[in-house]
């Protein structure tokens, strides 16, 4: 009678039990790198089983970031069904080809390892056919990576994997998400080589009620695997060989990242950004981004800012039903925000040109942003042209949205006050608790500038970024 030894044991282990493989994959693909063994390991591991023996056809895993989601779905599944079924096919997306390209050279790795082959010798891959992003067995099986907006033309799959299909920059953009929606209905999804047995696996963190998951969730038909970083409520997760309770306030993984870590993660990001990412439950974007009680009250300015800075946002015409042009001016400490003023009005551009000269006379700024572009773009290269003014352009990079949102932990932490009373003041808080559902925008854009623009300068420099701080420039001449 044969007796296996302990490394025949192992060898079997792998082959049979999904969460061990993903356990040395992770080891083969990060071998400098701890792993901390958890629950949700087991549970990703016994939904994936799921799908490959066909009892699952679509599921959805949202996950916070960082918990093994892509190493175990998008490189540790596939090798592993291969190992089982040479002749299957994977088509895997990511939201780039860059972190696609990852996915499928780390499967890639793991394949070509001397364990592997150990595990499942029946498994050879074709030379002339082995590339970073597409793989062939022997068998005719495959690993085939694109990306979100990729037409993999001619390509298909017996199980499409889509790992994070959103970049979370750009999630917050209407045009960006729908872009990425449009592609999987349209492209991605009529890939499965066999529509009633294919398999389709969406995994990612939440980044937006109307992204890929809330997109299909809302369709109907998704299994679905939600786990948040805390637990909300008590809850019973009973699937497969996995039985499990999270109490309220239960934190995914403290041993990898505890209280400290999370509450650091929750100041970061915001409640914005941490309800969706972290707990997967985005919070609707209609309306409401700042909270009232994030935006704390002064009675006196600070006497020794570190610089004053105004923000422009110029409007395209002057006719009353377009955005007016505007300008927001900040004092800036080294813990705070401070507004000092804000001018709004709909002007044609010579007015506009005289109203940027007599406020940065009134306030004698270290800083003038604007926004290059429509008649920002004319301002712009006249002032400098014509007066000592230190104007700094500034190119927008993402839409409204976006950038308000990217800024909105600033509110949350605290960090920008605005007056008690002024005469511009019950404008200013109406567009800005109520956007983006407002009707204009221009205070926002013009406030969203200015903290992007101070945020990035503190990162690069610290908090002495221009020269002279603390002496505002002195008019010279005529303007």
């Amino acid at each position: 009678m044969h007796v296996p030894n302990k490394a025949q044991f192992y060898e079997a282990m792998l082959r049979d039990d999904l969460s061990s493989f993903i356990q040395r994959t992770f080891a083969t693909v990060d071998p400098g790198a701890q792993y901390l063994h958890n629950w949700h390991v087991d549970l990703i591991a016994e939904y994936l089983k799921a799908c490959t023996d066909r009892d699952i056809k679509r599921l959805i895993i949202n996950i916070p970031p960082r918990y093994l989601k892509s190493i175990a779905v998008s490189v540790a599944w596939p090798a592993w069904v291969l190992g089982h079924a040479p002749s299957s096919k994977f088509l895997a997306s990511s939201y780039s080809d860059k972190l696609a390209l990852k996915h499928s050279v780390d499967c890639r790795l793991v394949v070509q390892s001397a364990w592997y082959r150990r595990v499942f010798p029946c498994v050879g891959l074709v030379k002339d056919q082995n590339e970073k992003s597409r793989f062939v067995t022997t068998a005719r099986g495959h690993r085939i990576a694109t990306s979100t907006g990729g037409t993999a033309t001619g390509e298909g799959g017996d199980f499409l994997i889509v790992d994070d299909p959103h970049n979370p920059r750009q999630a917050e953009s209407p045009t960006e998400r729908e872009k990425a929606l449009e592609w999987f209905d349209q492209t991605f999804y009529s890939r499965l080589n066999d529509k009633k047995n294919g398999v389709i696996v969406v995994v990612m963190q939440r980044l937006h009620e109307k992204d890929l998951s809330g997109h299909l969730l809302a369709q109907g038909g998704w299994e679905h695997v939600k786990i948040p970083a805390i637990a909300e409520s008590r809850t019973m997760i009973d699937f497969g060989r996995i039985r499990k309770t999270r109490s309220p306030g239960e934190l995914l993984h403290p041993e990898r990242e505890g209280k400290p870590e999370i509450a650091k993660t929750q100041t970061a990001l915001g409640t914005y950004g941490f309800s969706g990412q972290y707990q997967q439950e985005p919070v609707p974007a209609e309306g409401g981004m700042i909270k009232k009680p994030w935006v704390h009250r002064y009675k006196t300015p600070p006497a020794h800012p570190v610089r004053i800075v105004q923000s422009w946002d110029t409007a395209y015409k002057s006719a009353q039903l377009n955005d007016p042009s505007v300008c927001t001016t900040w004092a800036e400490t080294q813990l705070a925000y401070y507004l000092l003023e804000v001018w709004r009005d709909r002007v044609e551009y010579p007015r506009l040109k005289s109203a940027v000269k007599s406020l940065a006379e009134k306030w004698h700024p270290n800083a003038i942003l604007i926004e290059d572009k429509a008649s920002g773009q004319s301002l712009i290269q006249e002032l400098k042209a014509s007066t000592p003014l230190p104007i700094i352009a500034i190119t927008p990079e993402q839409d409204k949205l976006t950038r308000m949102s990217a800024q909105s932990a600033q509110f949350e932490a605290g960090k920008v006050f605005i007056p008690d009373s002024a005469a511009w003041l019950l404008d200013f808080e109406k567009e800005l608790f109520t956007f983006p559902l407002a009707e204009h925008d221009d205070q926002i854009d013009s406030t969203s500038q200015f903290l992007g623009w101070v945020s990035n300068q503190q990162q690069s420099y610290g908090y002495s970024p221009v020269k002279g701080d603390g002496h505002r420039f002195k008019r010279q001449g005529a303007w």
